[in-house]
């Protein structure tokens, strides 16, 4: 049985890695889904016609998580098209790595991950509580980088997804009054092109790893299906870390 029907989702950065899964898994449960990318055109109408191929119905949205406002005209383009946003994913995020020695001559860069990683998520949820009806679900996608520092170069990073995780249980509190639920989810090392495409740097992890392999994207959109459905109701304000065991 369908978990999401007469849903309406809308999911930052939905063409790639664990967007792209979580946005086939909430079509895929009935929900309609609005996604936004920046430069896959051509891979954001592909995936907009294969949900559409399968009945259900989605749409694709240029938008640049980093530029001001961006993510606020995507949320009214989504309610204009669905009425509304049952469902908010803040999964859209990038990863900036380096000696601390060197990030003054990458101001720019480092700037860019707090304004994806942080502002747009706050952006995100505040143009979206407006259309957002009581009882609602958000679901921002964290990183056990944010409670677990597995190697150096990686503070800037970690310091986005603990803020990401610190807002997310504020809000479970600012936004209890209208039943609108609000959670992370914490993956560890996921097999997408976010990690170093080096196989031995690739074994590195996995070797740190209890289960001895990398996470798929489609079992953090399993955490998500499950954390947007009605089942979830009493869940608000807590972290999923979905990472093989690092944690533990």
């Amino acid at each position: 049985m369908k978990t999401l029907i007469e849903k309406v989702a809308f999911v930052t950065g939905g063409t790639r890695g664990m967007g792209e899964a979580i946005v086939k898994r909430l079509a895929s449960e009935g929900a309609s889904v609005a996604f936004t990318y920046i430069n896959s055109q051509e891979k954001a109408a592909g995936l907009v016609a294969e949900i559409e191929a399968n009945g259900g119905r989605a749409l694709a949205i240029r938008a640049d998580a980093a530029t001001p406002g961006a993510i606020t005209d995507a949320v009214a383009k989504t309610v204009a098209r669905f009425s509304r946003i049952d469902i908010l994913v803040n999964n859209a995020a990038i990863s900036v790595a380096g000696p601390v020695e060197q990030a003054a001559d990458r101001v720019a860069e480092y700037d860019r991950q707090i304004d994806v990683n942080i502002k747009a998520v706050a952006e995100a949820v505040r143009s979206t509580v407006k259309f957002m009806p009581d009882g609602g679900r958000i679901i921002n996608i964290g990183s056990v980088g944010g409670r677990r520092i597995g190697g150096p170069y990686l503070s800037d990073y970690a310091a986005t997804k603990a803020a990401v995780g610190a807002y997310s249980r504020g809000l479970a509190w600012d936004l209890a009054p209208r039943n609108i639920t609000v959670n992370t989810v914490e993956p560890g090392a996921i097999d997408t092109d976010m990690l170093p495409s080096d196989p031995a740097i690739r074994e590195l992890y996995i070797n740190a790893i209890p289960l001895k392999r990398l996470g798929k994207p489609e079992e953090i959109a399993a955490v998500v299906n499950f954390l947007a459905s009605a089942e979830a109701g009493y869940i608000t304000g807590s972290a999923f870390s979905i990472d093989g065991g690092i944690n533990a």
